[in-house]
């Protein structure tokens, strides 16, 4: 069994989009094969990597010897391919990472937390869990050219908005379809956790979710009563994630069970992970964000449109890092940044603090009318 080593770096501000979003963690011999993958010869990858012919070449022989397996097929006149060897290395690393990523995210957070002190004393730090969702990733670097430190960990929404009520962070984030049913399971759930006057939302993004499919959606699925009927392989979140609670909501609003879904049980912890399992061919479709389907070169079905909400504590909102948080929302070159991202729209409200009553449904109390002549 090949042993794992990690490592990090620093960059600069500004510098990231160079990383390869698919891989939180860097190895250089993965990124040599995406790019042959990509260019269709050594000179074009070395070319893509800024780095020369002879390095590339010398280092793809180095790593064909240490692994005692060939990496490239060389056929004269022919565009330089991966063998299959090769390939299932990329995809092995690929489905790794799509699975660790929110451990890796909450890594990456407490190494950046821990060195913000030394970079910059004047730093501002916010603590926020929040549901798996790629332009938070965003938004962290943003900040971070800020001076706030975003100290962002992954886990479902439920988990987020306890985190948020134990104390844990200072900020959570969530996601609800728009304007859900008073008495869907997603109200039912969220209900208990969040307080009319004790929390305050913040306006963050709208965004799509929707199936994620193979390339060409040759299954023709347009549905999640299509991927029932079709008997197609489905990957799913895990418990406690805000997709799981919209999956089994439309679930019931369709008469459909849990064992109507083939592939029900198969969970994974992301967007990403989900993505990855699509295009490796383990599973037909999933649920998802149409940013996770783009990275993993999948096609999107957009189904359900919700809105993806900060919410925090009452008392928290003249924090100086909360309130450097809601001006970054509000800023355009933030909100042009995320505009641009598949499946995200800006809202009006983007950092500005709302009321639970006077954005979701669940506390709208109205007094029941009493008919006359009858005494209540």
């Amino acid at each position: 069994m090949q042993h794992i080593d990690l490592s990090y770096q620093w960059t600069q501000p500004g510098h990231e989009t160079a990383r390869n979003r698919q891989s939180p963690l860097r190895n250089p011999l993965m990124d040599l094969l995406q790019a042959v993958r990509h260019a269709g010869s050594i000179g074009g990858a070395a070319k893509h990597l800024d780095l020369s012919y002879r390095h590339v070449w010398g280092e793809l022989k180095r790593w064909e010897q240490s692994l005692g397996q060939p990496l490239i097929v060389w056929e004269k006149g022919q565009a330089a391919r991966l063998t299959g060897f090769a390939d299932k290395l990329l995809w092995a690393e690929r489905q790794a990472q799509a699975r660790l990523a929110p451990q890796i995210s909450a890594l990456q957070a407490e190494l950046e937390k821990t060195f913000a002190v030394a970079f910059d004393p004047t730093h501002q730090a916010l603590a926020i869990y929040a549901s798996h969702d790629d332009a938070l990733v965003m938004l962290r670097e943003e900040a971070a050219a800020q001076s706030l430190h975003l100290d962002l960990r992954f886990c479902g929404s439920v988990d987020a908005i306890r985190a948020l009520n134990e104390g844990r962070c200072h900020v959570a984030g969530f996601h609800a379809p728009w304007q859900p049913d008073a008495d869907s399971l997603v109200a039912r759930t969220y209900k208990p956790l969040l307080k009319p006057g004790l929390h305050k939302l913040i306006g963050f993004a709208t965004r799509s979710q929707g199936l994620m499919v193979a390339p060409g959606n040759h299954l023709r699925l347009q549905s999640l009563a299509d991927v029932a009927q079709a008997g197609a392989l489905y990957v799913n979140r895990s418990p406690g994630t805000g997709t799981r609670l919209l999956l089994d909501q439309c679930l019931q609003v369709l008469g459909l069970q849990a064992s109507d879904l083939t592939g029900y049980a198969h969970e994974e912890n992301s967007h990403s992970a989900v993505a990855a399992c699509i295009a490796a061919g383990q599973a037909d479709a999933g649920l998802g964000i149409a940013s996770a389907a783009q990275v993993h070169g999948l096609d999107f079905v957009p189904l359900y449109p919700e809105r993806y909400w900060l919410v925090c504590l009452a008392s928290a909102l003249d924090s100086e890092p909360v309130r450097q948080l809601r001006a970054l929302l509000s800023e355009s070159a933030w909100q042009q940044r995320l505009q641009a991202m598949a499946g995200y729209t800006t809202t009006a409200d983007a950092g500005q603090v709302q009321s639970l009553r006077s954005m979701l449904p669940w506390w709208q109390f109205r007094a029941a009318r009493v008919p006359l002549g009858v005494n209540p």
